[in-house]
């Protein structure tokens, strides 16, 4: 696939974005959930060789490229590695599924109600590279609280911004100003939020576009006006917490939301479990999610 043909394949593809993403110190609840113990790893690389190897299971499983999954955010470790042969990415594209790195490098402290990225130090490198590995767009990640006008603005500014340097090096940026589902004050923040992205989107030079990555919000279809805007390639959910069938459930209520779930994908997938096995339990999350974002 060439950059026009996974643009439209973003745009228009009937199925959801798989986050496969989890890096750092997310990996080893990952691989434990996964059926690794921690005593069957030491160190750095035996950890992320650990989950490249389940990454590479879910990758290569039949039911994986069934047309359902349209795009795969990446770790940057399982970027640089090799799927049957071949650069993940490479791999993610013979089977019709666009590839995106994650670039944001963890979250600072809560401050104003939210929590910013920290300095992206490597963020020139990393884009160079993605661009060079053929990935078709990036995905980073701030968290919010609650609904403090001021935090909120400065999330959503600091990902603009850092959104026009990946616009920059050639990649569509991905937004994800995640909203802490256990907010007591969700639904006054969630307006806000709205209201910040949009002033935001509104902004970005004539032909850009950005994509979001929302968590479902607590009034249903109050992102419709995002999904439907010029200036947004797609808007995709989080799961943020909730349980599969309750994340469906609340996304099929958000006509032109997609998801781009991980725990939600993964979470019933064991290493122990043989080839057919792993592919029905995968087959059957694929088909759930896909459903609820068509």
């Amino acid at each position: 696939m060439n950059t026009q043909e996974m643009t439209t394949r973003i745009a228009t593809g009937q199925g959801f974005i798989a986050a496969l993403d989890q890096s750092g110190g997310s990996t080893p609840k990952a691989l434990r959930g996964y059926g690794v113990d921690d005593s069957e790893w030491s160190g750095d690389d035996e950890m992320f060789g650990a989950i490249h190897a389940m990454r590479a299971r879910v990758i290569t499983a039949p039911c994986f490229g069934s047309g359902k999954v349209i795009g795969a955010i990446l770790f940057e470790k399982t970027m640089d590695g090799e799927v049957e042969g071949k650069p993940t990415a490479e791999a993610l594209k013979a089977r019709g599924i666009v590839p995106f790195i994650k670039v944001d490098e963890g979250l600072a402290d809560e401050a104003d109600g939210v929590q910013l990225m920290k300095p992206m130090t490597k963020l020139a490198a990393l884009l160079e590279k993605s661009a060079a590995h053929g990935m078709f767009g990036t995905k980073m990640r701030s968290v919010i609280k609650s609904a403090n006008p001021a935090g909120i603005a400065a999330v959503v500014a600091q990902q603009f911004e850092v959104a026009a340097q990946i616009i920059a090096a050639g990649l569509m940026p991905i937004i994800e100003p995640e909203y802490d589902i256990t907010a007591a004050d969700r639904v006054d923040g969630e307006e806000i939020l709205l209201a910040e992205i949009t002033k935001h989107l509104g902004a970005l030079p004539e032909g850009q576009q950005v994509m979001l990555k929302l968590s479902i919000p607590a009034t249903a279809g109050l992102y419709t006006p995002l999904t439907q805007h010029p200036k947004v390639l797609r808007v995709v959910a989080l799961s943020g917490g909730f349980s599969t069938d309750d994340a469906c459930t609340r996304l099929a209520q958000n006509p032109g939301m997609i998801a781009s779930f991980s725990r939600g994908l993964l979470q019933d997938l064991r290493k122990t479990q043989s080839d057919d096995e792993f592919d029905t339990v995968l087959g059957k999350a694929i088909d759930q999610i896909a459903s609820a974002s068509v």
